[in-house]
């Protein structure tokens, strides 16, 4: 189902001064308000770019769906956008015509910047190019008054912004004879953009799956498309990062380096505990022919622990109060590609543990195609990070911003340890360290929390029902 988002729009007279008017001084008492009326007479929006999640602040145009003077009907896709977590269509609500695509494929915009102007005539798409190429001319002088003034919401421009539900997997699947990306084989259909990248890193375009709209090639296609062969080199050294150059941070990535910071400056404090994992080994050998994870099985056992020690369920989001989280929603972070995402399993203590697992697997499956919607990775309220499957035995987890906890979960190893009669035996034995915000958490609440959730892993019969 779509998620309605509201690119904010205004409408622009034929006067350079009447715009500036009605975007700068929205004030209907001011003294401008004949000008403002001329100015909504006008038939020429300017489209956004859309805050596609909470945490996003720019967004990065994957691929323009329509060109510039084609007609728009409403519900029609018009352009793709990274965000910091997914790729999104946006569809616009509005019939007219494309007139001016102001950021270019590849290009990156601040939220809430004008990406491409709409037009609702073909007669005005003339005047729309003209604002735009005067637009494009001024905004290195004006950006700076544009940053610190609030834009007016007038007239908005409705968008539905829906995850792309082009997979690379459905991309493949539809490979025949004649390219998913092609006219009846006689021409490749790729973005301009898309063009250019692969002149440029010497791509064959007509070895590039397309995953834009209905097989067009854009530009993340030609990124992740493989370099082409040297006789003299093997191949590994082609994908290999280049030695002493400056990689810039993807969307992805810069939103993890913000929300880090954010975290950092939360007061935490953590917690280490030795859980033997003998009988829940034994469960997962017994049910994992059944499609069950231990992924899940670690989240249902955390879940089960919250309910009875709902204080580390809680966060604290603004350093004046705290919030006790009505659901137990348990994130868990998975490395992708492009950066890191917590995508999150949902009143985790409520579901079966085989209803848990398929969710998770369907969620994975979303977060690496960058197709999971916001509630799906931004509701977390307690947090996993498991780097078991690793061989790492134990680590440190930095706190989510927003969040009160998150258990860092190390490898299960085989242990020589002392029984309480004193007797000399193995046993498989996990780490988990627990970071805590020290504002609504405390120590006693963590080490109560952590002999809870050790009981039902050790007697794992609660997770099965």
């Amino acid at each position: 189902m779509s998620s309605f988002v509201h690119l904010v729009s205004s409408l622009l007279s034929s006067s350079s001064s009447s715009t500036t008017t009605l975007l700068r001084n929205p004030n209907p008492n001011s003294s401008n308000t004949t000008t403002n009326r001329t100015a909504i007479r006008c038939k020429i929006r300017e489209i956004f770019m859309p805050a596609l999640s909470s945490t996003m602040t720019e967004g990065k145009i994957v691929s323009w769906v329509k060109s510039e003077g084609d007609r728009l009907s409403k519900g029609e896709s018009v352009v793709v956008v990274e965000s910091d977590k997914a790729d999104m269509d946006v569809e616009t609500f509005y019939d007219g015509y494309l007139a001016a695509i102001m950021v270019e494929e590849g290009g990156v915009a601040a939220v809430g910047s004008a990406i491409a102007l709409l037009a609702e005539s073909e007669e005005e798409i003339a005047l729309a190019r003209s604002k735009a190429s005067s637009s494009s001319s001024s905004s290195s002088s004006s950006s700076n008054v544009a940053d610190s003034e609030p834009k007016p919401v007038e007239k908005p421009l409705e968008v539905a912004a829906t995850v792309k539900s082009q997979s690379p997997v459905a991309a493949v699947a539809v490979v025949c004879s004649t390219h998913p990306a092609s006219e009846g084989g006689k021409r490749i259909v790729a973005s301009p953009y898309a063009k250019k990248l692969a002149k440029e890193l010497k791509v064959d375009l007509r070895l590039v799956v397309g995953t834009g709209p209905l097989g067009r090639i854009v530009a993340k296609d030609v990124e992740i498309a493989p370099a082409p062969a040297v006789a003299s080199k093997p191949a590994s050294v082609s994908s290999s990062p280049k030695l002493g150059s400056v990689v810039p941070f993807t969307t992805m990535q810069g939103a993890v380096s913000k929300n880090m910071v954010e975290s950092l400056k939360v007061p935490t404090f953590r917690v280490g505990y030795t859980i033997t994992t003998n009988a829940l080994d034994e469960l997962y050998k017994m049910i994992k022919s059944k499609g069950v994870t231990m992924t899940a099985l670690l989240a249902k056992a955390t879940a089960l622990a919250l309910v009875k020690h709902p204080v580390v369920n809680s966060s604290c989001r603004d350093g004046n109060s705290f919030t006790n989280n009505s659901s137990i929603n348990i994130a868990v972070a998975v490395a992708t590609d492009g950066g890191l995402i917590t995508p999150v399993l949902q009143d985790a203590d409520k579901a079966d543990i085989y209803s848990l697992s398929r969710k998770w697997k369907e969620l994975v499956g979303k977060a690496r195609a960058k197709q999971l919607q916001p509630h799906e990775y931004n509701s977390g309220t307690f947090t996993l990070s498991n780097l078991g499957m690793f061989g790492v035995d134990r680590f440190d987890a930095i706190l989510p911003h927003g969040t009160g906890a998150i258990m860092a979960v190390g490898a299960s190893q085989r242990t020589v340890v002392a029984s309480k009669d004193g007797r000399i035996g193995l046993r498989s034995q996990l780490q988990v360290n627990v970071t805590a915000d020290h504002r609504v958490i405390y120590g006693a609440d963590l080490a109560s929390f952590l002999q809870t959730l050790a009981q039902i892993i050790e007697d794992p019969k609660d997770l099965t029902f």
